[in-house]
């Protein structure tokens, strides 16, 4: 006889992301290494989304309880890791993503630069391992720098090669940053403090301490347990692209997480063995949960299969065409629109959803004052461009616009 898989709901789901993802009050964290690990890792390719995402879920907040995290205390690891995409994971972490993920990135990246230095300057694999030899080096004497007093430090750096060559895009730059990525991606250096305010993009470099080496199998079952117990149900698809992973590799890690099959309904999802969802219904929320998200924030960035939380015909007005999504007005599990900080400081939001009230309206702008408290006077500007993203930039809109 088969065996009836227990049925998930898309409205189950939404009330499983609010509470696990800390998206009320009541479940606001009062730790920033406690937002991240509700999610497993931050988003971390724009530096702001890694405080806004904390800020979004944590009571009292502020960038430098974030700052002490990363650069003080090291609870926080950057790492360049699932899908070639730099990530905030807690230190305990890091290990398990090493392995699982970011050593084949590192390798990929290594292979890479081997053949652009060979193609276009004639260097040899040797003489890309002296030169990381001296830019560890300098950093050893050095403690933190950025990129250009490392190049300072090591002249061959400022070599330049041609990047997409014969396309509208075409550049050339030094090798500094791809020596350094590389040796980011292999644990070799990290991103220290950033030069200016806590939003900027230009990194110090210091050294990494080592830290044990597991081996990938075990790392990646670990990986995946980590995944479901903040992101399930899932499907082995949502599995694949968080993970970056292949098919074979998914497959055999979920095997090993013990994870149980569930109805979503469209497709078969997976949780862990005692998941609550799998448990009596947690009751009617009463309280309405509303929080404003930033750029690439890891609950929107969650999943692959997007539609029990975002309305497919949204999708074109939030994310652009490189598949990144900007930031986001969410209320009760569902991205119902946008917001944008203005030049004059102001946070305005369009909502994309004709179900408003006065109740929604109220709890955006408590919402977006907290935000504000949160930047401090700090003027920040999503990198990604969509459609939504440029009708916020205009000043007709007004502070926590109800556009349907």
């Amino acid at each position: 006889m088969a065996t009836i898989r227990p049925k998930i709901s898309d409205q189950q789901r939404r009330a499983m992301l609010v509470r696990r993802h800390l998206l009320t009050p009541a479940t606001h964290a009062t730790a920033v290494e406690q937002v991240a690990e509700a999610l497993v890792a931050l988003h971390a390719t724009e530096p702001a989304t890694v405080f806004l995402s904390v800020a979004a879920r944590m009571t009292g907040a502020t960038p430098q309880m974030v700052e002490r995290a990363l650069y003080e205390d090291r609870s926080l690891v950057r790492m360049l890791c699932m899908r070639r995409t730099v990530f905030v994971v807690p230190r305990d972490l890091a290990p398990v993503v090493e392995a699982s993920t970011a050593r084949t990135v590192a390798a990929r990246e290594r292979r890479a630069l081997a053949g652009l230095l060979a193609d276009q300057l004639g260097h040899d694999t040797a003489w890309l391992a002296s030169v990381e030899n001296e830019v560890t080096a300098a950093l050893a004497g050095l403690g933190e720098a950025d990129a250009t007093r490392i190049a300072d430090a090591v002249p061959r750096l400022k070599e330049r090669i041609t990047l997409s060559p014969g396309k509208p895009y075409e550049s050339r730059v030094r090798i500094s940053n791809k020596v350094l990525t590389v040796l980011a991606a292999e644990g070799r250096i990290h991103r220290g403090r950033p030069r200016g305010t806590w939003a900027s993009a230009t990194f110090r470099w210091t050294l990494t301490e080592p830290h044990p080496q597991l081996p990938a199998e075990q790392a990646r079952v670990e990986l995946a347990t980590r995944y479901l117990a903040a992101f399930g149900p899932v499907t082995l698809d949502d599995i694949t692209w968080w993970t970056g992973w292949n098919l074979t590799a998914t497959r055999t890690a979920l095997a090993g997480t013990g994870a149980v099959e569930v109805d979503l309904g469209h497709a078969v999802g997976y949780v862990l063995p005692g998941d609550p969802v799998l448990g009596p219904s947690q009751g009617t929320r009463t309280e309405r949960a509303v929080s404003l998200l930033p750029t690439l924030d890891p609950t929107a960035m969650g999943w692959r299969d997007r539609d029990w939380y975002l309305d497919a015909a949204h999708a074109a007005e939030l994310f652009d065409r490189n598949g990144n999504i900007c930031p986001t007005v969410w209320c009760n599990g569902r991205i119902i629109g946008g917001w944008r900080q203005r030049a004059d400081g102001q946070i305005v939001t369009e909502l994309l959803t004709a179900d408003t009230d006065r109740g929604l309206r109220t709890a955006i702008a408590v919402e977006a004052e907290r935000l504000t408290a949160f930047l401090g006077g700090l003027r920040i500007s999503p990198h990604v461009r969509t459609p939504l993203m440029g009708r916020l930039s205009q000043d007709r809109v007004s502070p926590t616009s109800l556009q349907g």
